[in-house]
């Protein structure tokens, strides 16, 4: 009997260290998504952070549920600290392609921990964020934004084009300017990841 309580104990111990990692890892994800920056040759409003960065490394130490969590209750507080400037839909893709991210690049990672499987994961996270992001914003986000804003298509393409002159459709939008944005973003976070991980996994971990 006292061998189940114990162990009951442990689990309920467990259970509370997780949370209050991934508690912890939310709030620097929060903090550096209003930490953006712009790339050259991309319109301003496609600024670059590192939110996704403390998904994945709670992803690689606590299992993909920690990082889909971490993604969720970030763009949660994103919105109700009214840092939204798109009514919610923004941090719905944010979500979305965040996911898109870590998922492939945690449950790889999952079935074999290692250097390479890492590497392998975070590749593969990178094209599938790089994939959906495309289709969310093809399909999604910029007829939502035209409609909300009172913009035309040719208005967005125009804002590409300005910085690119290779954009002058929506096609070429995708191809151009969000699919090498998705892929630059998760190269940056794949390279920080990869140099801080194995530094930071005991804390993780312990």
């Amino acid at each position: 009997m006292s061998s189940q309580n114990s162990g009951s104990r442990d689990n309920v111990s467990l259970k509370t260290k997780v949370l209050v990692k991934t508690g912890l890892l939310v709030i620097i994800a929060v903090i550096l998504q209003t930490l953006e920056f712009p790339i050259p040759f991309f319109p301003p409003f496609l600024e670059i952070d590192f939110s996704d960065l403390p998904a994945v490394l709670g992803a690689f130490a606590l299992g993909p549920m920690a990082g889909i969590t971490i993604e969720l209750v970030k763009n949660i507080m994103h919105f109700v600290l009214g840092l939204s400037a798109t009514a919610g839909i923004g941090e719905i893709a944010n979500f979305i392609v965040g996911c898109a991210f870590v998922l492939p690049a945690s449950l790889i990672y999952k079935h074999h921990k290692s250097k390479k499987s890492a590497l392998l994961g975070l590749v593969a996270g990178i094209v599938t964020m790089a994939v959906v992001a495309a289709l969310m914003n093809y399909f999604v986000m910029f007829p939502f934004y035209a409609k909300a804003f009172g913009l035309d298509m040719e208005a967005i393409v125009g804002m590409f084009g300005a910085v690119n002159n290779l954009i002058v459709d929506m096609k070429t939008v995708i191809l151009f300017g969000i699919v090498p944005f998705n892929l630059i973003k998760g190269i940056l976070i794949s390279i920080v990841t990869l140099l801080i991980y194995k530094r930071i996994s005991p804390i993780l971990h312990k």
